[in-house]
């Protein structure tokens, strides 16, 4: 026997009333009537990126100041930024500098002697910032890294948003990467790394940005003129000026920026190549030659190198830093080698350069020799091989503490410590989805898998080539954005494409869920070991997967 669909009838005068709900489309369309909905709704690309990033700050900034210590490289890095902030460059601290400090952070060792310094200055110069406003204490020294930390969980919501044309995509990318313990530890520490993933994201979201806004000029030109993709002057465009700024910026803080700058600088080119081809043009390599290239090259390297020279104002704008006065002595002489060479070079008078710059070059020489030649063994260095699965992740802090202090209750003791380890099931996820994307790449021309993919080589492939130097680990937090995107790529597949059945859609919603909640579930297991925590031993040896991690 047949149902009888029951539907209620408006009453008179009212303008509306419960639909028939038929389907799910009905139902979607009575809701969009109620102002508060459309309103939800408008807002929706703001207001999940937000909710996540208001997630993320929590778990960033909560109990920021612990452990009262200087984490791992905070011994450099902080009282660094601080003598920039009180003499425009590095200097020296005495031995005891980090004991006298947390006793008493009034009482400031610093002295006027010039320190060598191995990275160039603008992400101290970030840390400097929290330290002017809050005092040269972990929460001061840690405050900018965690806000930068969370704004680029923010960011990224918005740029899967954009990248998949999807605000659930973009949020769950989000969500991930503020339950990924590397990107929450790098974030509540005050090292470098953190800053860099903060620049390197932005510029890759400006570039999508304006691979969109190009796409849109392309198509009005020939809707309006019929005009070929070869003919269209694309005019000033902002948006990759931005990113160029973003990657100096990067530059600026670490050197490595040089290489993602290379790679993302190749990447817009290439965009423009396709665009153009996309639009009509008969020659495309040709015309993206003719017409982008040298802009795409000003905008981004030109802008990068503008803005790395202005990150050494402080230096040149004093007289002690290191260095500072090496031309003074050189009769205007060009340095006697080169160290990328490594050749002698003929005795060149140079005297028509100023000798802030020959002893800015000269600085430079000497900090490249140093980051290409360091081979020091560390407990902690490890071979970029074993990084995407954590074969060896960074203890940051440790403390054995004892019975009876700081609420330690366990009989055999408890520990505490900061591990820089990403979150496990988030990151061996991770290798799986990266398949999934060259596949996408390779087999279907997927733009936005290629761009994920870019992201990934910018960041990860330079570090091969240094095979017998002293790395780490965490700093494939640069990484960890790029990883969530290709996470979040590869669960919008299993949740299904537009116009699958209700029952292929609910089992891959089932299973995309179960994925994100296992990966959150690692997150919490392992959570006292991402903020020093103070655990029983026997709970901190349940988290040594491997042997490795000790």
């Amino acid at each position: 026997m047949a149902h009888a669909v029951v539907t209620e009838t408006p009453a008179p005068g009212t303008a509306s009333a419960w639909p028939p709900l038929r389907t799910a489309r009905a139902l979607q369309a009575w809701a969009l009537q109620v102002p508060a909905v459309r309103w939800a709704v408008r807002r929706s690309g703001w207001l999940g990126p937000l909710a996540v990033a208001l997630f993320a700050g929590l778990l960033r900034f909560w109990d920021l100041g612990h452990p009262n210590a200087f984490v791992f490289d905070e011994t450099y890095y902080p009282k660094d930024a601080w003598s920039l902030l009180q003499q425009g460059y590095e200097g020296v601290w005495p031995d005891n500098a980090n004991s006298e400090i947390l006793a008493v952070p009034q009482v400031v060792p610093l002295t006027s002697a010039p320190e060598f310094i191995a990275h160039p200055p603008l992400g101290k110069w970030m840390i400097a910032l929290g330290e002017g406003a809050f005092g040269l204490h972990p929460f001061g020294w840690r405050v900018t890294v965690a806000l930068l930390g969370t704004v680029t969980v923010l960011m990224l919501a918005r740029i899967g948003r954009r990248l998949f044309s999807s605000t659930l995509l973009g949020c769950t990318a989000a969500l991930l990467m503020a339950v990924d313990g590397l990107q929450l530890v790098m974030s509540r520490v005050g090292l470098l790394d953190g800053v860099l993933m903060f620049f390197v994201l932005g510029a890759f979201g400006c570039l999508l940005v304006d691979r969109d806004h190009t796409r849109e000029t392309l198509r009005a030109a020939r809707a309006e003129g019929g005009t070929a993709g070869d003919e269209v002057r694309l005019g000033l465009r902002p948006w990759r000026l931005a990113a160029g700024l973003l990657l100096g910026a990067a530059c600026s803080v670490k050197w490595n920026g040089a290489q993602i700058l290379a790679v993302l600088g190749l990447l817009t080119v290439l965009w423009d190549q396709a665009g153009r081809r996309w639009a009509g043009a008969r020659r495309p390599l040709r015309s993206m030659l003719r017409r982008d290239a040298l802009p795409a090259f000003a905008s981004t390297v030109c802008v990068a190198a503008v803005v790395y020279v202005g990150s050494w104002s402080g230096w040149f704008a004093t007289k002690g830093g290191y260095d500072r006065q090496w031309a003074d002595g050189r009769a205007g002489l060009s340095p006697p080698r080169t160290p990328v060479l490594d050749v002698p070079l003929p005795q060149v008078s140079m005297s028509w350069v100023p000798e802030s710059l020959r002893s800015w070059w000269h600085y430079q020489a000497q900090m490249y020799d140093f980051n290409t030649g360091l081979s020091t063994p560390h407990t902690y260095q490890s071979n970029p091989w074993s990084w995407l699965v954590q074969g060896r992740p960074v203890s940051m802090y440790w403390e054995q503490v004892p019975l009876g202090r700081q609420g330690c209750t366990a009989s055999g003791g408890c520990a505490s410590q900061i591990l820089a380890l990403g979150t496990p099931l988030l990151w061996w996820t991770a290798c799986a989805a990266l398949v999934y994307l060259l596949w996408r790449w390779a087999m279907r021309r997927d733009w936005r898998s290629g761009a994920v993919l870019a992201g990934v080589a910018a960041v990860y492939l330079p570090w091969f080539q240094y095979q017998h130097r002293t790395i780490f680990s965490f700093y494939m937090v640069v990484l960890v954005p790029f990883l969530c995107l290709a996470v979040a790529q590869m669960l919008g597949a299993i949740l299904g494409p537009p116009g699958c059945s209700p029952r292929r859609r609910q089992i891959g919603a089932a299973a995309a869920g179960a994925i994100v909640l296992a990966i959150m579930g690692c997150f919490l297991f392992f959570y006292p070991l991402y903020t020093a925590g103070v655990i029983p031993m026997s709970d901190w040896q349940a988290r040594m997967w491997f042997t490795s991690w000790i």
